[in-house]
């Protein structure tokens, strides 16, 4: 492998993933880091994720084969002009943001077209920080790549196969067309889910019976309005553009709907549902892409004292972990008690087949 020693300017999430699937697969690799917390890369030490504790982007980056800026969007632009001068001519620049028009525009100012590959892991949770970050975040996930006009296509070829080897899937991009194409796909709909969960608190009433009784459907559809504020903040206004042009078709299509309600529309309303049941059911069922797959299953389950904790134990005997667990009080698309939710396929597999060996009612989707 080319790259024996490896920056991150920022160890949060997407960072911390990033560098804990290096670390697994190369373990040879020599990898530094800064970041404003210094908690987070105490931790990421400790763990031996990363090697060494940058204070300050200095000349300890300069002998760096590559690079990952996994700092805020409008952040990574500044650290640009502080590696310019202190990087070599071979070293390769990346970045793992949400949008790629800002920060290629930055580079072409700065002279870095012939280092910089722009990079976004197709991955992330409404969860932040190192502590949240896991290995198998970009495995079997899109990373897109958007290398600079002026990359030699040997050295796109080579951060290509580099992805690749962490297990994710690189996908290259024009960097504009990245833009519009996470706009629609990514960015909309976490306005959607925003704008969605304030409109609820607005509408609910003072006993927030709306919020008692959320059901399943809300959950799903919203569960990203859990995000970063200040990431999301930085996103639109990096890409308000292709975002703008986004919202004005999903406002129209609103429009559109309410017009077929009021007018009592029946085929419209039933081809509404009828053509977003077909063209979503096409997506495949992949752990891959914006939409990741869920290994989860449901179970029947009496009311009685230690019932959560006789599952778990069984589970836990045998083996299996746990992401999580709960009683779903709202079942209104769901047809049972209990949700357990699994972080790998293996996992979820086994434990069907476990808890009916059990005589536990078992549910999958």
């Amino acid at each position: 492998m080319k790259f024996q020693r490896i920056g991150f300017i920022g160890l949060g999430l997407i960072g911390g993933s990033i560098a804990r699937a290096i670390k697994y697969f190369y373990p040879e690799a020599h990898l530094l880091a800064y970041s404003r917390t210094t908690a987070s890369l105490e931790e990421a030490k400790k763990a031996g994720v990363i090697d060494q504790i940058q204070t300050a982007v200095d000349d300890s980056f300069g002998s760096c084969d590559l690079i990952f800026l996994c700092a805020p969007v409008s952040a990574n632009a500044s650290y640009l002009a502080l590696l310019k001068d202190r990087i070599s001519d071979s070293c390769i620049l990346t970045d793992v943001g949400s949008t790629k028009t800002d920060i290629h525009q930055q580079v072409r100012k700065l002279g870095l077209e012939a280092q910089f590959i722009g990079g976004h892991p197709m991955a992330g949770s409404e969860k932040t920080g190192f502590a949240s970050s896991k290995r198998l975040l970009i495995e079997n996930a899109y990373y897109i790549l958007t290398p600079a006009e002026q990359v030699p296509r040997e050295t796109a070829a080579q951060m290509e196969a580099f992805i690749a080897s962490l297990k994710a899937l690189p996908l290259v991009l024009p960097y504009a067309y990245h833009d519009y194409v996470t706009a629609v796909i990514s960015h909309l709909p976490h306005l959607i889910a925003a704008s969605l969960v304030n409109l609820v608190r607005d509408l609910d009433g003072p006993e927030e019976i709306m919020k008692k009784v959320a059901a399943g459907g809300f959950k799903d559809i919203t569960r990203i309005a859990s995000s970063s504020p200040e990431m999301w903040e930085q996103i639109c206004l990096t890409n308000e553009e292709n975002i703008g042009k986004a919202l004005s078709a999903y406002i129209a299509s609103l429009e559109a709907i309410q017009e077929s309600l009021s007018s009592r529309n029946q085929p419209e309303l039933h081809q509404l549902f009828q053509s977003s049941r077909d063209y979503r059911n096409s997506i495949p069922d992949v752990s891959s892409g914006p939409i990741k797959k869920e290994y989860a299953l449901y179970c029947d389950m009496v009311d009685e004292a230690g019932g959560i904790a006789t599952l778990a134990t069984i589970l836990a005997t045998n083996g299996i972990s746990l992401k999580n667990i709960g009683i779903i009080h709202n079942r209104e698309f769901e047809e049972a008690v209990l949700r357990v939710e699994f972080y790998e396929e293996d996992a979820y597999q086994r434990a069907v087949e476990i808890l009916r060996k059990y005589r536990y009612t078992v549910y999958t989707r």
